[in-house]
């Protein structure tokens, strides 16, 4: 069996329901410029997403209420937690096996001028094969649409990527752009040449996340994720 599918087995009897291998190479400008040589150095990337629960996602429009933000807070939580796990278990398998390996958080902020992350999860999922940034700026998965959460271990070892990559299925949908109560998202459609800054206003989603928690101590947003139609294929 080979190491790919050696991964794959590890992370999905821990619980993933997404697991994939990027060629970094193409992409090996916009690394550097977000994250820098270290983390450009790397060849490959693996994707791995937990799906997040409907009954949590569905109640976003409730935000305001308390119960359904300590839910959702909670939930985000704890699928992070899994996720940083199961790239801990990658990477040390990896580093078994000779080969180097750089998990990266599946949240925590770099770089607060630019409110981004020194690598990004979306990226290597849509390298990966595994579905296609939206207006949203989230990847859309066919399976479960934006309702996923990513985690992504660098590593130099040889394994196989993902060749062929999903098409963007977004069209002329726009219910993503129209449900954000600050307008942070223009409508452009994604392409990995252009600044995030063309799609997305980073900056307008945190000051309203900021307001929203001084003003009722509660910051959960989420609409965007909500109001995507691409819910998966039996939904």
């Amino acid at each position: 069996m080979t190491l790919d599918y050696v991964l794959n087995d590890l992370v999905r009897d821990e619980g993933a329901d997404f697991f994939g291998v990027a060629d970094l190479n193409q992409a090996h400008e916009t690394i550097l410029e977000q994250g820098g040589e270290g983390v450009a150095s790397y060849p490959r990337a693996i994707s791995i997403g937990i799906t997040l629960f409907d009954t949590i996602i569905d109640q976003l429009p409730k935000g305001s209420d308390q119960g359904v933000a300590v839910s959702y807070r909670h939930h985000y939580d704890v699928t992070n937690l899994r996720l940083d796990l199961l790239a801990a278990k990658v990477a040390s398998r990896l580093q078994r096996e000779g080969y180097k390996a750089y998990p990266i958080p599946a949240s925590q902020r770099y770089d607060d001028q630019r409110i981004c992350a020194i690598f990004s999860h979306k990226l290597a999922a849509n390298l990966a094969g595994l579905g296609w940034v939206g207006k949203n700026c989230l990847l859309i998965t066919p399976e479960a649409g934006p309702r996923v959460r990513w985690v992504t271990v660098l590593t130099n070892a040889p394994l196989i990527p993902n060749q062929e990559l999903v098409k963007d299925s977004c069209g002329s949908c726009t219910e993503c752009v129209e449900a954000c109560p600050v307008g942070a998202f223009t409508g452009v459609p994604f392409k990995l040449e252009d600044v995030r800054e063309v799609r997305y206003d980073a900056a307008k989603c945190e000051k309203y996340l900021n307001n929203l928690e001084k003003a009722t101590g509660l910051a959960t947003c989420g609409l965007c994720i909500y109001a995507c139609p691409q819910k998966g294929l039996n939904k």
